[in-house]
């Protein structure tokens, strides 16, 4: 038997750390701050280059188009984005909605 179960379809979306990105949290940690959540990023949408300076990230595609680095990334693809390393920008080419690990707090900084 699991020992925690959380219900995406009961939730509502919460604002993102960016405009046109939104949150659902399906568990956050409250000693480590850890979280895992459904995050959507709305179509056109550019995240500038940035850093998560408290945690490791990763995301993987559930649906829509993600492009990086040049290139298109769609559902089933990983990323992985190392505490305090710089990613980005990235560009949702469709609307987004992937499900992302961080390994700690939910803090983000400018890359440069």
């Amino acid at each position: 038997m699991f020992q925690y179960i959380s219900k995406a379809e009961t939730m509502e979306w919460a604002p993102g750390p960016y405009e046109g990105v939104d949150l659902k949290v399906l568990h956050k940690d409250a000693t480590t701050g850890s979280l895992v959540v459904l995050r959507r990023f709305a179509a056109g949408l550019e995240v500038p280059a940035h850093i998560h300076p408290e945690a490791n990230e990763w995301a993987y595609v559930l649906s829509g188009e993600w492009e990086e680095n040049g290139g298109l990334h769609g559902a089933g693809t990983l990323f992985h984005a190392p505490r305090g390393e710089p990613h980005g920008p990235h560009i949702a080419r469709s609307e987004v909605v992937s499900l992302t690990v961080f390994d700690g707090p939910l803090t983000v900084e400018p890359a440069f």
